[in-house]
C-alpha cells in the first residue's frame, strides 16, 4: 500500500494510483512497469504534500484569502494567488521528508555528480476523463543539487494556487483543498528535438492516423505554442506516412549549461524536417502499443536525445466531445481571405478582433470577442472562455491553444503568420477552424445547417448509435427514430472505477448514481423516442484499465472469446444488478419510459434464460413501452434464433462488425488479416438475410448497429428487401441514411 508513503519509485505505481501520485505520476508508473522507454524517477506523492499542508496549517490561512474573491476579475485572482503562493512558500518540510527526498535524489544520481532532474508537477484530479490539468501547474527543467531540488518541489506545490489553477478548479467545481498534489522528480532529457503525438486526429477525431508534431530543441516550445512545429500522419493499419507539413523554426529552447535558453536555429536546419521517416513511424509504433495498453486514444509527450526516444508522459485524450457544427460549403466561399493556418479546432464564428501582446490583457477580451495572440499559455484560459473562436500566430494543433480550443468547444486556427499584422483591432472576421482559415467579414448564418434538415419518412425506422452523453442533446434534435445503440462502456469508462471496487467499499448508490444521471442526459432529450441501451460488455483486459481492475479481472489469452456479456451476468450477477438498479432508477423516478435494454454477446438459449431471470428478478418487466432486444453477433446467435426468439424476446440487433468476424474467422483491427473482413461476404450475407426473415417470420423487430448500413447502399438495399425494420448509425449519416432508404422503399413499391 501506498497511502502513506512520502516517496516513491515509479515501477512501485501504476495506474490505479492517481489518488496518491495523481494523473501524469500514474502513468509513468504504469508505463516504467511495461517497459515503455521512460526516464527513471521517484515522485513526492499527495500524502507528502496534504502533510506538509496539516503540519503548517496553510488550509484556514489559504481559504481565508480565496474567500468572496471575483473569479472573473483578473487582477482580484492574481493578487490572492500571490499571496497564497506566499503562505505556501512559507511552510516548512518535515526532517523526515526532507530525508527521503535527499536519499532518493542521491540514488536516482547514482556515484556521479548531482543528477539533472525535471521536476514535474502531478495533481491527483489532473488528466483524468472530466477535465484536463494540462499546464496548470508548473514543470522545472534541469534542476540539479539537493537545495535547488528542495526549493523547486516547494515552488511546484504553491503552483497548485497560481491564478490559472485557483480560476480553472473553480470553474471544474474542484474543491481546492480536495485537489492535491504529487511532484515527479525524473531524470532529465536533454531533448535534442521532441514533440506530441496524438494516437487520433485531435481535429477530425479520425481513429486510423497517428498524428506527430515535432521541434528541435526541449519540448515547452511546443505545448506553450512558441514556435510553429512539423506535422506528420501515420496511417495506423499500413504504417506508413500519409503526410507531412514541414515548418520554419527559427528559435529552440535548449540547455546551456545550468539554465535553459532560447538560442536561434540556423536558418538552413530551421527549413528541414524535424526528425527523420523512421522515427516519425518509431513513435507512431509506441503510441498504438500506449493506445493498446490503456484502451483508450492518448495524448503523449515524446523527446530524442542522441537519437534515443523517450516517453516522458501520456494521458487520455479529453478533447474529443464537441459539438462540430456542419459548414456549408457555400459559407465562405466568396468571402475575402485574410490569413491561413492550420486547422486545430473545428467550427466556424464570426466577431470582432481583440489582439493581445500577452496574458496581461485578457480583460480587453468581451464574450463575443475573437481572440487574437502570438500562442496561449494556461494564463489566456479565462479570456478563451468568452472568445467565440481563437487565433494566433505560432503553435500547432497539438499546442495549449488547440487543446484547450477543442476542449471548451470554440474554432481555432494557430499557427496563422503575421495574423497580428493583417488582422485589425475591431475588425469583423470569421474563423474557420475546420479549414484553418480566416476571412474577412461575418459568416452568412443561414449557410450554416446548425438544425435539423427536412425530417424524410421511412417504414424502416433509422436510429443512432451513440456513446458519450455530451453529444445527446444536439443529436437528439437530428432526424433519428431513436437511440439504436447506446454503449454502457463508454459511460462506465467515465466514471472511471471498476464497479466491483464500489461495491467493496459499499459504494454502490455512487455507481447507480453516476450511471443514472449519464443515462438520464441520453433518454430526456430523447423522449418519447427510444433509447436501446446496450448492458456492459466490457472484456476483462478492458476492465482491469479501470480504476482497481486488476483486483478483480482475471488475465485471458483471449479477451474477445472470454469473460464477457451474458455469462459474466450470470457468474457475477452484482455488477448487472448495479446497471439494473440504474435503469430502473431512470424508467420508475424518472418517469424516462423510453429507455430499453439490449443483451450482448449471448452464446446460448440457457444464458439468455438466466439473464432474463435476473432482470425480473429485479423488477423490470417487459411491456410496450419496455422491451427487451438481443444482439445477435456470434454464429450461434443465427444458428438458433428462432429458440433465442422462443425463449421471449423483443427484437434483435445484429451487430455487423462481431458477427462478421466471428464467422469469417478474421480480426478486422489485425492488419495482417483485415484484408479478407468483408461484410458483403456470401456467408455474412446469408446470415443478415437469415436473421431477417426469421424475425419477419416471428413477428419481432430486427435492426443492424454496424457500420455496414451507411457504408455500402447496395447491403442497405439488401436489409430492407429482406424486411429489416431499423437500422441504427452514427449520427453524421443520418439523413444521408434516411435518404437512401426512401429511395429503396419507392423503388421496391413501384
Amino acid at each position: 500500500m501506498l497511502t502513506n508513503r512520502l516517496v516513491v519509485w515509479f515501477n512501485e505505481v501504476t495506474k490505479d494510483d492517481v489518488n496518491i501520485v495523481g494523473g501524469k505520476g500514474a502513468n509513468l508508473g504504469e508505463m516504467t512497469r511495461a517497459h515503455f522507454p521512460v526516464p527513471n524517477g521517484f515522485i513526492v506523492t499527495s500524502s507528502a504534500y496534504f502533510k506538509f499542508i496539516n503540519e503548517n496549517n496553510l488550509q484556514a490561512k489559504i481559504n481565508k484569502v480565496l474567500e468572496g474573491i471575483d473569479y472573473t476579475n483578473s487582477a482580484e485572482l492574481n493578487k490572492a494567488s500571490k499571496k497564497a503562493i506566499q503562505i505556501v512558500m512559507s511552510g516548512k518540510m518535515s526532517d523526515l521528508l526532507v530525508k527521503e527526498i535527499f536519499s532518493s535524489y542521491k540514488q536516482l544520481s547514482g556515484i556521479i555528480k548531482d543528477a539533472l532532474v525535471a521536476v514535474r508537477s502531478s495533481a491527483t484530479a489532473e488528466d483524468l476523463p472530466t477535465a484536463s490539468f494540462a499546464g496548470q501547474q508548473e514543470t522545472y527543467l534541469n534542476v540539479q543539487g539537493e537545495a535547488n531540488l528542495m526549493l523547486k518541489i516547494k515552488k511546484a506545490w504553491a503552483s497548485l494556487f497560481n491564478a490559472r489553477a485557483i480560476f480553472y478548479r473553480h470553474d471544474q467545481n474542484f474543491d481546492h483543498f480536495k485537489v492535491g498534489i504529487a511532484i515527479p522528480v525524473q531524470k532529465m532529457v536533454a531533448s535534442e528535438k521532441s514533440g506530441v503525438m496524438f494516437t487520433l486526429d485531435p481535429i477530425t477525431n479520425d481513429k486510423s492516423k497517428t498524428v506527430i508534431e515535432a521541434i528541435y530543441g526541449l519540448g515547452e516550445y511546443i505545448v506553450q505554442g512558441t514556435v510553429t512545429p512539423d506535422h506528420y500522419e501515420v496511417n495506423k493499419k499500413s504504417g506508413q506516412i500519409i503526410n507531412k507539413q514541414i515548418s520554419v523554426q527559427k528559435v529552440m529552447y535548449v540547455k546551456k549549461g545550468p539554465y535553459n535558453v532560447e538560442e536561434k536555429v540556423p536558418a538552413g536546419k530551421g527549413k528541414e524536417q524535424k526528425i527523420s521517416d523512421k522515427q516519425i513511424v518509431d513513435l507512431a509504433k509506441i503510441g498504438e502499443r500506449l493506445e493498446k495498453h490503456y484502451y483508450f486514444p492518448q495524448d503523449i509527450e515524446w523527446a530524442i536525445e542522441k537519437d534515443k526516444l523517450y516517453i516522458v508522459q501520456t494521458r487520455a485524450i479529453t478533447t474529443t466531445k464537441k459539438d462540430v457544427k456542419e459548414i456549408s460549403s457555400e459559407t465562405t466561399a466568396n468571402m475575402p481571405l485574410l490569413v491561413s493556418g492550420s486547422p486545430a479546432s473545428p467550427g466556424i464564428a464570426s466577431g470582432p478582433v481583440k489582439i493581445l501582446q500577452s496574458a496581461k490583457e485578457i480583460e480587453k477580451i468581451k464574450p463575443g470577442d475573437i481572440l487574437v495572440a502570438p500562442q496561449t499559455n494556461p494564463d489566456f484560459v479565462p479570456a478563451m472562455k468568452k472568445a467565440v473562436a481563437i487565433v494566433t500566430e505560432h503553435g500547432g494543433r497539438t499546442s495549449h491553444a488547440a487543446i484547450v480550443s477543442r476542449e471548451i468547444g470554440i474554432p481555432a486556427v494557430v499557427g496563422a503568420e503575421f495574423a497580428m499584422k493583417v488582422l485589425k483591432e475591431g475588425e469583423v472576421v470569421t474563423v474557420n477552424g475546420s479549414d484553418g482559415k480566416v476571412y474577412k467579414g461575418a459568416f452568412a448564418k443561414n449557410a450554416v445547417k446548425t438544425g435539423p434538415t427536412e425530417y424524410i419518412k421511412t417504414a424502416t425506422k433509422v436510429y443512432t448509435n451513440l456513446a458519450e452523453p455530451e453529444f445527446a442533446d444536439i443529436v437528439a434534435k437530428k432526424n433519428a427514430d431513436g437511440v439504436g445503440l447506446l454503449r454502457a462502456e463508454f459511460m462506465m469508462a467515465g466514471i472511471g472505477t471498476h464497479p466491483r471496487k464500489f461495491i467493496k467499499e459499499g459504494k454502490q448508490k455512487e455507481f447507480i448514481k453516476k450511471l443514472a444521471e449519464d443515462l438520464e442526459k441520453f433518454c430526456k432529450p430523447f423522449f418519447p423516442r427510444p433509447v436501446v441501451y446496450r448492458t456492459s460488455d466490457f472484456k476483462t483486459n478492458e476492465y482491469r484499465h479501470l480504476i482497481g481492475g486488476k483486483e478483480f479481472e482475471p488475465e485471458e489469452p483471449n479477451p474477445m472469446l472470454g469473460y464477457r456479456g451474458a455469462f459474466r451476468y450470470i457468474h457475477d450477477p452484482k455488477v448487472f444488478e448495479l446497471e439494473l438498479e440504474a435503469i430502473k432508477y431512470v424508467r420508475n423516478k424518472l418517469k424516462l419510459t423510453n429507455l430499453w435494454i439490449m443483451l450482448p454477446f449471448i452464446r446460448n438459449v440457457s444464458d439468455l434464460r438466466e439473464v432474463k431471470k435476473l432482470i425480473e428478478t429485479s423488477g423490470l418487466e417487459r411491456s410496450s413501452s419496455f422491451k427487451l432486444w438481443m444482439m445477435v453477433e456470434i454464429p450461434s446467435n443465427v444458428i438458433l434464433l428462432e429458440d433465442f426468439i422462443n425463449e421471449g424476446i423483443d427484437g434483435v440487433s445484429i451487430g455487423s462488425n462481431d458477427l462478421t468476424m466471428l464467422i469469417l474467422g478474421t480480426d478486422r483491427d489485425n492488419s495482417t488479416v483485415a484484408p479478407e473482413f468483408n461484410e458483403q461476404d456470401p456467408a455474412v450475407l446469408w446470415a443478415f438475410e437469415k436473421v431477417i426473415k426469421t424475425c419477419h417470420a416471428k413477428k419481432i423487430t430486427s435492426s443492424m448497429c454496424g457500420q455496414a448500413p451507411s457504408q455500402y447502399p447496395e447491403l442497405l438495399e439488401k436489409l430492407v428487401k429482406w424486411g429489416i425494420t431499423s437500422v441504427s448509425v452514427s449520427p453524421d449519416v443520418i439523413d444521408s441514411t434516411r435518404k437512401t432508404i426512401s429511395q429503396i422503399e419507392k423503388k421496391l413499391i413501384s
